[in-house]
């Protein structure tokens, strides 16, 4: 990060917005990441294992058994595994050379892990990640994920006079709270945008626009190239174009949109702010979209932007480091912010949605919890923060961690636009806390970005989802 924010404790009482606002000051916010649970379900009181117990000391303040192995496991997408296997575990390593540290990584998560806890073997530690990660809410209420508060509350690595709270970006604990209790850790600094190749505007003389009308306008320019000016991955990244179209409408009514279709206040989904901008982008699908996206992954998607056929992708910004193999040498990745819709938004056009991706999770019925949280508490070291950020170029939410490192033009680009923001930086939740929200709004995304219905049709269909989660008692709700 550019600027190092101070760092004042900050009580998980404080409202979501509250906390977001303070952390947009500060440079950085935080939010959840969607997933998928089909696991044994429990009563969603059980308390975690505390049996396998070592010796407290001040180099082991949390209790870790000293001769007891941690299963870790990584989500290998965007940012790899190798941040995990170079610097995390060496970490945890030295600090507890007689435990051994068994690492495995994939790009299915949840394929992975739920049998493991449906047959009593849960992992340790889990990057829980990707288009096939496990549902956070679901975890939560089925008892499954171990309270972070003793973590949080523990002595840091690098000053034991300071909390592991206090080391941390302001709104980090409570972003991964669920009704005012923390259970995952977001570790990365991640800003969304629309990304492009800083070497294909500068040879054409295009800049980033700023309104609607320079971006269709931009879009003509590129077509005329034979270039196409937009898309994203319908195969398994819808969720890209959601993000976008939800930027777009808190631009135009403000954050709170946002916060009321978290929040599944009824019609929600349906406010003037979500059908306009569910109306623009569509428009940019019918006449802007590269053919065939439908059917792309993301990484397809991707490598197209790299090859020149593409100008414009929405995405976050471990977008530079996962494409770093494909990328041209003076490709320069850029983020804009996405442009003002009407000349009334509520919100300028540097607003911007900034989250802390990457949800880390220890699991409370694995064997060794304590030793789950131990490995966490020494990523949440400004040597974890650094040597991660060495690795991935991207920024983490440890204070202090990014001193006297230099970003790549992506990430440079993308924490440049953080500032500008100021305070006009807001999140979403609902995909974190309801996966059958979050996949109906993917589904809706693809039939309206691909001409197959209109914006009416959208907003009503992933309203019915939204009423529907809400009438059933089975399934906990969440506020902010």
């Amino acid at each position: 990060m550019s600027v190092t924010p101070e760092s004042p404790s900050q009580p998980i009482a404080l409202s979501r917005r509250t906390v977001l606002q303070r952390a947009a000051v500060a440079g950085l916010v935080a939010t959840p990441a969607a997933g998928l649970l089909a696991a044994c379900a429990t009563d969603g009181e059980d308390e975690p294992s505390t049996s396998n117990t070592g010796a407290v000391s001040a180099n082991n303040p949390l209790g870790a058994p000293e001769d007891q192995p941690i299963n870790v496991v990584i989500f290998n997408g965007g940012y790899g595994d190798k941040y995990a296997t170079d610097v995390h575990e060496p970490l945890y390593k030295k600090a507890h050379p007689k435990s051994e540290v068994k690492h495995q990584s994939s790009q299915a998560i949840s394929t992975l892990v739920q049998p493991l806890i449906a047959g009593g073997n849960a992992p340790e530690f889990v990057n829980n990640s990707g288009e096939k990660s496990m549902d956070f809410g679901a975890l939560v209420a089925d008892g499954q994920l171990q309270d972070l508060t003793a973590l949080f509350d523990a002595p840091s690595v690098d000053d034991p006079s300071k909390k592991v709270r206090d080391t941390l970006v302001p709104g980090t604990v409570d972003t991964g709270s669920f009704n005012g209790k923390p259970f995952v850790l977001y570790y990365v600094s991640t800003v969304f945008g629309i990304w492009y190749s800083g070497k294909l505007f500068t040879d054409n003389g295009w800049a980033a626009p700023k309104t609607w009308a320079e971006f269709t306008a931009l879009c003509d320019k590129i077509k005329a190239k034979g270039i196409a000016p937009y898309a994203y991955a319908g195969a398994n990244a819808a969720y890209y174009q959601w993000n976008i179209i939800l930027t777009s409408a808190a631009k135009i009514g403000g954050a709170d949109v946002l916060k009321n279709i978290d929040n599944l206040e009824d019609g929600a989904w349906k406010a003037d702010a979500v059908k306009q901008a569910a109306e623009a982008w569509a428009e940019i699908g019918a006449k802007y979209n590269l053919q065939g996206a439908e059917g792309l992954k993301h990484t397809d998607v991707q490598l197209k932007q790299n090859q020149y056929q593409l100008a414009m992708y929405p995405s976050g910004d471990w977008l530079e480091n996962e494409q770093k193999k494909d990328t041209p040498a003076d490709f320069k990745y850029q983020m804009m912010t996405t442009p003002s819709i009407t000349g009334s938004d509520k919100l300028k056009s540097t607003a911007l949605r900034a989250t802390a991706g990457e949800g880390y999770v220890v699991l409370a019925k694995s064997k060794n919890p304590k030793g789950g949280l131990e490995y966490m508490r020494q990523m949440l070291s400004k040597a974890g923060g650094k040597g991660f950020t060495e690795v991935v170029k991207a920024p983490t939410v440890v204070l202090g961690s990014t001193e006297g490192l230099t970003f790549t033009p992506g990430t440079q680009s993308s924490q440049d636009a953080l500032k500008a923001a100021g305070q006009e930086v807001f999140n979403l939740f609902f995909d974190g806390w309801y996966k059958d929200l979050d996949k109906e709004a993917r589904t809706a995304t693809n039939e309206l970005m691909f001409g197959r219905i209109k914006a009416d049709q959208f907003v009503e269909r992933i309203q019915k989802k939204a009423d529907e989660i809400k009438k059933d008692s089975s399934i906990t709700k969440f506020k902010r």
